[in-house]
């Protein structure tokens, strides 16, 4: 344990708040305290006052109505994976929402209640028992709340939308510590702002979304020579724009990881890939796939049918919790010749097998939804790219961030202008416009209506409208 404290603030007393919470009420000098304040982000050292673990949404507004009326820093934690540490703060109250992972799947209607502390592989154990899943991302360890709040993109999304494009309903805590509904009949403004908006709205404490058919999938790596990198890149730009949409695939850079399905005389070996999921009849997707397996030859294709939970958990051991990390990212309107130079210049000088850059699909039913019906905006670009270090030695974190943004600022000038919210770093209040184009105005509105105080504010803020 650290020998650092943090002194409470004077005349703060938390006996009121301790009593009433069914959770656990964490303060510096507790044997818990280290471990709760540790984030998915390694590079984030932050010492917040109070962590109040809550059980229920009872909790939650307690712990709303404590940091509002003492003036204290309020952080929202669901997952903790947020890569510029948002979940937590300095010297304020962290709401940790990590008690509330139930999960209750409703087979008839085809839909699932999720709690707000839930992680994907919550949602994937409870709704591939029915052959049903929801839009995720591509880790099971990534919070629901952090993901679908900000948007959320992965394997199902060119099949079946963002993950927030299958929110039907969420439980709001607001600012004022009221509790609210928020859907399409009740509090529209407010659904409409959470669909994309990130966190800057209240408390989300269950989440009800829309599930789809999905099951076992034809899903995996397809690993081509780096060598192939131009030819490859543009193969696959002409493959995303020719397959139907059950069928995503993202394109990206890897070192072959010592791990057991790479064979060894790949392992440290600099390589790019393919990493596709098709969402219908894995047999059907074999046909889809044929020309990723026809180009190149592949040096290797671990292309094959695999229960979605599995696909969605498969890179969770190679990035476990505790790594340093430092991300830029761009939305991008097509991938140009000019992009692919810059991506065969950088790409291939990626510094470690765990460092990568994504090349990420945003077309299929992403693009069916208008950019103004969610907050989420950029629905009319093909490409979101993430340009990734990762290292659990931050001595060498400084090459690999100059790696890092030497590639972004090559690829920023042919970029569309805004960052996906949840890669964003702390990038500033411009960045944050950026990322909501038109829409930016209309989520200030909202925000005037349910936090004019802006107590939400560690997130990508978004202040409040005049």
């Amino acid at each position: 344990m650290s020998d650092v404290t943090i002194p409470s603030p004077e005349g703060l007393d938390v006996t009121g708040l301790r009593a009433g919470l069914r959770g656990a009420l964490i303060e510096p000098g507790d044997e818990t305290y280290e471990e709760a304040r540790r984030v998915y982000n390694a590079m984030i050292d932050r010492r917040p006052r109070l962590i109040a673990r809550c059980a229920d949404a009872a909790d939650v507004i307690d712990a709303v109505n404590f940091a509002r009326e003492h003036g204290l820093t309020l952080a929202v934690r669901g997952g903790g994976h947020n890569v510029a540490g948002m979940s937590v703060c300095d010297d304020g109250l962290v709401i940790d929402l990590s008690p509330m992972t139930d999960v209750r799947v409703d087979p008839a209607r085809r839909t699932a209640r999720v709690g707000g502390g839930a992680a994907w592989r919550d949602v994937d154990h409870a709704t591939h028992a029915f052959g049903l899943a929801v839009p995720s991302g591509i880790f099971s360890t990534t919070g629901v709340g952090g993901l679908t709040l900000g948007g959320g993109f992965g394997h199902l999304s060119r099949a079946h939308g963002l993950s927030c494009d299958n929110l039907v309903s969420a439980d709001v805590v607001l600012a004022d510590g009221s509790f609210v509904t928020a859907s399409e009949e009740e509090n529209e403004g407010l659904f409409w702002a959470l669909r994309g908006g990130g966190g800057n709205f209240g408390v989300v404490t269950s989440f009800e979304f829309r599930l789809h058919p999905v099951s076992t999938v034809l899903g995996g790596a397809i690993f081509y020579p780096i060598e192939t990198t131009r030819d490859a890149m543009r193969f696959y730009r002409e493959y995303m724009r020719s397959i139907p949409h059950e069928m995503s695939a993202f394109f990206s850079f890897h070192i072959g990881p010592p791990a057991p399905f790479i064979p060894e005389h790949l392992q440290g070996v600099t390589m790019a890939a393919v990493i596709a999921c098709y969402a219908g009849p894995p047999e059907e997707g074999e046909e889809v796939a044929r020309p990723l397996r026809e180009f190149g030859p592949p040096a290797l294709d671990l292309l094959a049918p695999i229960p979605y939970p599995a696909l969605n958990s498969l890179f969770d051991p190679l990035i476990p919790p505790g790594l340093h990390h430092y991300w830029k990212a761009d939305f991008v309107e097509e991938l140009t010749d000019e992009m692919i130079e810059v991506h065969a210049e950088h790409g291939p000088r990626v510094p470690n097998f765990l460092s990568t850059m994504h090349l990420y699909p945003l077309s299929g039913a992403i693009q069916e939804i208008g950019k103004d019906e969610s907050a989420f905006s950029y629905r009319d670009v093909e490409f979101v790219h993430n340009v990734v270090a990762v290292d659990p030695d931050p001595a060498n974190m400084p090459a690999h961030t100059a790696w890092v943004r030497e590639y972004w600022e090559a690829l920023h000038p042919h970029a569309a202008g805004g960052g996906y919210v949840n890669f964003l770093m702390e990038e500033g209040e411009e960045r944050v416009r950026a990322t909501y184009r038109g829409n930016y105005d209309r989520l200030a509105e909202v925000k005037r209506r349910y936090d004019p105080q802006n107590l939400f504010r560690a997130n990508q803020n978004i202040k409040p409208g005049g």
